[in-house]
Formats: C-alpha cells, structure tokens, sequence
C-alpha cells in the first residue's frame, strides 16, 4: 500500500492526463513525475531536505498543484494564503520555522519583504510555456541538506495551521502516511477511476484543494483541472471545455454556481457530472436538494478537517443512502462520540464527535498543552458536538465553543440556521450568540436574503417561532448585504456579534 506522495503518483498511467487548466495541455503522468523529481533534486541543492518546511505563496492553479506534490515529495509542504497581509505572514513563517518561501517569479507578494527581514531565503518558481503545470526552480540558496532524496511514509508532508478563529493558530503536521490514507479513502468513497476529471475550484492553500481534489484523483489516476480560483460567472464556461466528472466545493461556492444554473441550463445538460461534493462547512438540505435537481446528479456531503488530513466522514454514493443534514459514516477513520468524562457513548446520544485511524495527525506541533487536551486514549478530540444513529450516519449539532448557552439552555446554532434557511426569502443565515445581561448569552442571526427576496426581522422571527422553540428563535435577526467569509469561502460565525455591533 502506497504511503508517500510519491508511491502514489507511481502506480499511475505515465501517458494519462494528471494536471490541466482551463486553456491549456494537460501535464502527464509521466511528465509530472519527472517534475517531482527535479523538485527535490533543486531543494537538495538548495540545502533543503526531508522535513524542511517550505512555505508555498502561489496563485491557485496548476502550478500550485503541482508545486505542493513536488515539495511534499522531498520535503514539508507549508502552503500559505497569498493574500495574507505582512504581519501574517512574519507569524505563519516564524511560528512554521520555514527554511524557505517558494514565490513565482513576477509575483509582488509583501512575503518576499518578510523572508528578506527573517533572513529566510527566497526560491522562484517559473512557469513553463508547455503543459499545464510545469516549471523550474531557482534560487540563490546553495548547500547540502540534513537529510536528503525522497520522503519516507513518517516524514512530514504537509504542515497547515487551524483556524485560530479564538485562539493562537496551532501547527499541524501531516505525514506522508495521514495524507495518502486520507487521499485513497476518499478515492474509495467516491469510487474514483483513472476515467474521472475533477474541475478544482478550491484554494490549495487549504486542506480541501489539496486533499480531497488533487491528491485523491492523483492516488486514482484520474486528472485535475485547477482554475485560478472560483469564480461564479466563469465555472459554466470551465464545464463546458473542461467537461469534469465531478467538483467539490463549500456551500457558500454552490449557493453562487445555483444562482447562475437556470442562465447555462444548455451547458449543465450538456455535461452530466457523475456526482457533487460538498464539504467543510454544513450544507443546508435545501441547497442539497437544488444541487440534485440542477445537475441531475448525487449530492455527496463529507467531514472534513485539517487534523484528519481532511475526510473523517461521507454519505455515500447510490445506491447506499444520502441523509439530507447528515455528513454521513465513517470514511476512513473510526468515528464515536464521547462524553466530558472521555466515555464513549452509545447511539443516539449526543457528544463529542472523537476519530482514530491512519489519516490523524499524531499531534500538534510543539503544543505539548493542546495535545493533552486533544488526545483521549488514542481518540482525538475534534471539537465537534454530534450523534450517531443506528444506521452510523453522523449529524453535527455545531461547534462546542458556539454551542449558545442561554441562561442554561444549550442552543446549536445549525439547528437555527437550518430553519431560518426554509424561509422562501432567505439565502443565507448564520446564527450566532450575543451578549445578555441576565442570561450570559442570547441568540441572534445574520440574514441575507434572496435577489429580489423581501422579508423584514418581525416577519422571519415569525417564521421560525413556528418551527423551533420559542428560548430558540432569534431575539434579534440582522438583515445584511453580506455575511463575512472565512479564506475558503466558509461562513465565518465566531465574532459576528462584535461585527454587527450586537457585543
């Protein structure tokens, strides 16, 4: 069994199709391992070795895939948002221990002045005029690594940071091991075949891109299309000349491709995709529904996060069943839910969501506190609040840290958000907790409605007060324009209280 980047990619066809991108010859099997190749002969060169991390700030697109399996190869992997600020920067690169930061060549990133000021050496990447994807090294950087050739299965392949949304980001590394376990599941749960094409339109700086787009068509032989990023106006046209087998997506990236189906009706019939993914943030049974209905196709939703090297989770393709507003069974680790005392529960009770399996991070790095609280007798602790029923599928009941205590009461804010989002007027729906004198917390909602949508606060309370309990309807519902997003496109929920001057 493949357990590095580069096992992987050797069981593949060298004459089929790897990476591609819109307007452009796809790079080969055969051609992307010489790449790879010629990746870590450059890093060696430059003194970089196994276990070095290089930090990636490349646009999206093939090259950026291509870069991060190269990299992951024969050395670690540290893909950074290009649009990360200055400061940002200086902490990811400090806090990463970076030996390097890998640029493209014409690139005015402010993380070129950030390396200079750290005394962290540069490495450009130039793209070629061939196929989609290639591109040579250079750099200034000379010397001999502590370690040099390929990676082995327990090297570090990747290191991503959490989300740090209420506190100190923490480091996690991922070894060559965790990310092709995790790859191969996810190949396995959604059957992939060297005849699929997936169409990415994820960052690959996160976990998602990465992971679930291109190592799992890589571990299956199939090809990956990267776009520059997604862009609602130009995914049609990307069907059409791409013509994928699948995508995958967070819900707020298909909320927008919906709101432009009914113009490209030709173009969606025209090019039947074998399924949709969904992941990294909860998919409303509404917005799963329309998928279907639009694509004529199974709308697969998956959990994911960084610590599991991304899939925990899915519903399964037909003919097994899809649960609307569940994210499935277990797909790859083992999946249970805990109490606060570290006992497993039985089914239908609500808990901790805990994982176990080959694609979990043995541990944060240099975090020895976190990682006590992290680990419970080899399960670690996700964060998640959930329950299983009998048949496996998991529901997640939210975020413990957004659990909503009010005066007692714990409230998830999904629930909330589920029913807010079955008023006919309403796109989008976050709730959230807001201060209370008495109560320490009360519940209150960001809304954005439909174009051409029309509803007023009174109206939606009154929608919900029929459908949930009265402790928890919204006492106060925010009509905005926007709801802030997190990097990937995700919905961000912590903060919005302070945002919307509600604190």
């Amino acid at each position: 069994m493949p357990d590095t980047v580069l096992e992987l990619l050797d069981r593949s066809d060298p004459s089929a199709a790897a990476i591609g991108a819109p307007g452009r010859s796809d790079l080969t099997y055969a051609e992307l391992a010489a790449l790879i190749g010629e990746t870590a002969g450059a890093l060696n060169g430059f003194g970089i070795g196994r276990n070095d991390a290089v930090a990636i700030v490349l646009p999206n697109g093939p090259e950026m895939a291509t870069a991060f399996l190269g990299v992951a190869a024969g050395a670690t992997a540290a893909p950074l948002n290009p649009g990360y600020r200055e400061e940002e920067f200086e902490f990811y690169l400090t806090d990463l221990e970076a030996r390097a930061v890998l640029v493209q060549v014409g690139e005015a990133s402010p993380v070129r002045a950030v390396a200079e000021r750290l005394g962290i050496g540069l490495i450009e990447l130039q793209p070629s005029d061939g196929p989609a994807g290639g591109y040579r090294l250079q750099s200034a950087l000379a010397g001999t690594p502590k370690v040099g050739g390929m990676a082995e299965a327990d090297d570090v392949a990747l290191v991503l940071h959490t989300s740090g949304t209420t506190s100190r980001p923490k480091i996690v590394p991922l070894s060559q091991r965790n990310v092709c376990a995790s790859a191969r599941q996810i190949g396995e749960t959604l059957a992939l075949d060297r005849s699929d094409r997936c169409l990415n339109i994820m960052p690959l700086f996160h976990i998602h891109g990465l992971i679930a787009a291109v190592l799992s068509t890589a571990a299956a032989g199939g090809s990956v299309v990267c776009s520059p990023g997604f862009n609602a106006l130009r995914f049609f046209s990307w069907l059409e000349e791409v013509q994928p087998s699948w995508y995958t997506a967070v819900p707020t990236m298909h909320q927008a491709i919906l709101s432009r189906a009914s113009r490209n009706k030709a173009t969606v019939d025209a090019n039947r995709l074998r399924f949709v993914r969904s992941s990294s943030s909860s998919l409303p049974p509404s917005v799963m529904a329309e998928l279907e209905e639009t694509f004529d196709a199974p709308v697969v939703e998956a959990y994911g996060m960084t610590e599991a090297a991304h899939q925990m989770a899915s519903n399964p393709l037909p003919p097994r069943e899809r649960k609307p507003g569940s994210v499935g069974v277990a797909a790859g680790p083992e999946v249970a839910i805990m109490n606060e005392a570290g006992d497993l529960l039985s089914v239908g009770a609500t808990g901790e969501i805990v994982i176990r399996g080959p694609n979990v991070t043995s541990g944060y790095a240099r975090n020895p506190e976190a990682n006590a609280g992290a680990y419970q007798d080899g399960w670690f602790r996700t964060g998640d609040q959930g329950v299983l029923d009998e048949e496996g599928y998991l529901r997640i009941t939210g975020r413990l840290k957004e659990i909503i205590n009010r005066g007692g009461e714990k409230i998830s804010p999904r629930e909330v958000d589920e029913v807010l989002l079955g008023h006919p007027a309403v796109a989008q729906a976050v709730a959230f907790a807001m201060p209370h004198e008495k109560l320490g917390e009360e519940v209150a909602a960001a809304v954005v409605l439909q174009p051409g949508g029309t509803a007023t606060e009174r109206e939606i309370r009154a929608y919900a007060s029929g459908r949930i309990a009265d402790f928890k309807v919204p006492r106060k519902i925010v009509i905005v324009d926007e709801i802030s997003k997190g990097p990937t496109g995700k919905l961000q929920r912590i903060g919005l209280a302070e945002k919307l001057g509600l604190a």
